[in-house]
């Protein structure tokens, strides 16, 4: 064959192959594989996978998930998001390139869902608007505002004594069966017609537990403007241990559209463990009562979330209400002492208190607002200060007078006024108060309308006087909810509505004896 043929020949040739070359799609995509070393109880050890990343989602078979934890030379600790039941030594792990997320939107409200976004409830697959990573860093100090509007518990003794704002953190703390839970729940039905949209947040409760409370929220119609997220007791730990993080996330999405959220974690005690328990079986170094260093950082991570806005970034607004449990009155355990240098106040609830009758059985003195009182309205400021002096000075009283001191008139007085503070702030479970029936009761009880009424009638007293609180001027009302706070003659004209109901109540005193 001539060389210009055979030239042209090998040249058709390479232009052939070079045109298979650029137009060849592999019918193989390329993928890093990991193989499970060992299983532990909520732990995987994998081997393999190089090019893993820090808390990047790791698929295994059955369409089981983890997270990638410790990052070892040899291999990755991974915290498993499910049952290891069907998981065996062996089996092949995958890299989704991806983050843990969850879906948000409008969609989950009314829903109970657990930690994956995966529903409980049998209202059919969730709706979303999109997904966010459960772990998002918290806004920048320049992109917050000040805390300066009221969150109203419809409780008497927070509203008035321990108020608490739009953006704060207050913990919620005190032994088992106190109360804790309660507080949350009244606040979150409080927030009917409030614009508000709350997030309540299980962390391995008892089944029966989770569901009175989701029973309770329907029953009241609160679940129309509330998301339930559920790790349950008999979760894994990995569960237990995201349950928050992605509960803030589905909250973060509606602040971020300009809107009021309620948070309430409970409890991050169980929380703690649930990491502790991680850690440990991580081969991570314990540290104070076993839990490892960083238990600090990933609840200030978590609460530092919490915030308000400002106007440039929509002006919304995210509350928490992180739950604790202490052992034995203890708030100087390890983690108490955490979460309340990390949060902006705290309840304490008394387990005395609680064995007394007084629910709910807030502990005034160990209790304390850092924010609430710059964003309590002013009609409540013109009213607490009176009380919680008369309160303080009865409880002093009060511990004297137990060891049968012989008292004046004007000590007795005192008492007898602090008891009935202390009658007036109580109130049942799931009937949280409107604004202007608080002013109502706390005027009274300020200026001694209830002083002459026995104790065993205060409540049915204090229910009679509730029925007056509609009575109350519209212009007394739209100055109850301002920045201004009530003249003399507002509060004249609530205490003559009070009086005139009360006064069927009241004691006459006995004529003098000559």
């Amino acid at each position: 064959m001539p060389s210009g043929e055979l030239n042209k020949t090998l040249k058709r040739t390479f232009d052939k192959l070079t045109r298979s070359r650029e137009n060849y799609v592999p019918s193989l995509t390329p993928r890093e594989v990991g193989y499970v070393m060992s299983v532990s109880s909520g732990v995987v050890r994998v081997s393999g996978l190089q090019g893993a990343g820090f808390e990047e989602l790791l698929k295994f078979p059955n369409d089981l998930f983890g997270i990638a934890y410790n990052l070892d030379e040899s291999e990755i600790g991974v915290i498993l998001l499910g049952e290891d039941t069907d998981l065996s030594v062996g089996d092949e792990v995958e890299l989704t390139g991806r983050v843990l997320d969850v879906p948000v939107g409008e969609g989950l409200i009314g829903r109970v869902i657990n930690p994956l976004g995966k529903p409980m409830d049998d209202k059919g697959n969730i709706t979303f608007n999109k997904r966010l990573p459960i772990q998002r860093p918290a806004p920048a100090i320049m992109d917050r505002a000040e805390v300066r509007v009221p969150l109203q518990t419809g409780l008497k003794v927070v509203d008035a004594l321990i108020p608490i704002g739009r953006g704060q953190r207050e913990l919620i703390l005190g032994d088992r069966q106190t109360g804790k839970t309660a507080i949350a729940i009244d606040t979150i039905l409080n927030q009917n017609d409030k614009n508000v949209i709350c997030v309540y947040c299980a962390i391995s409760q008892r089944s029966s537990s989770v569901a009175k409370v989701i029973a309770n929220l329907k029953d009241k119609g609160a679940m129309e403007y509330t998301i339930v997220v559920v790790a349950e007791g008999n979760n894994s730990p990995g569960l237990k241990y995201i349950a928050p993080y992605a509960a803030t996330s589905i909250a973060e999405y509606f602040m971020e559209q300009g809107k009021d959220v309620l948070i309430v974690y409970d409890d991050l005690t169980h929380h703690a463990r649930a990491y502790r328990e991680l850690s440990l079986l991580l081969r991570r170094p314990p540290g104070r009562e076993a839990f490892p260093g960083d238990i600090f950082y990933i609840h200030s991570k978590l609460l530092e979330r919490a915030t308000h806005l400002n106007e440039d970034l929509g002006g919304g607004s995210l509350t928490a209400l992180p739950i604790i449990e202490t052992e034995a009155q203890n708030i100087s355990a390890y983690i108490p002492t955490n979460l309340i240098s990390i949060n902006d106040g705290q309840l304490y609830l008394s387990p005395k208190l609680f064995e007394q009758g007084v629910l709910p059985a807030v502990d005034i003195g160990k209790s304390v607002s850092r924010v609430g009182g710059k964003a309590q309205l002013p009609a409540f400021q013109s009213i607490t200060g009176n009380l919680k002096l008369a309160y303080s000075q009865f409880e002093e009283l009060e511990s004297f007078a137990r060891f049968g001191t012989r008292l004046d008139d004007d000590t007795k007085e005192k008492i007898n006024h602090g008891k009935r503070i202390r009658e007036g702030l109580k109130q049942p479970e799931l009937q949280p108060m409107a604004v202007p029936e608080q002013i109502m009761v706390l005027l009274a009880l300020t200026n001694g309308l209830f002083d002459t009424i026995p104790l065993d009638k205060m409540r049915e007293a204090e229910v009679s006087l509730l029925e007056k609180a509609n009575e109350i001027p519209e212009e007394i009302i739209d100055r109850i909810f301002s920045d201004k706070k009530l003249s003399d003659e507002d509060r004249q004209s609530i205490l003559e509505i009070a009086d005139e109901k009360l006064s069927s109540f009241q004691e006459k005193p006995e004529p003098k004896k000559n």
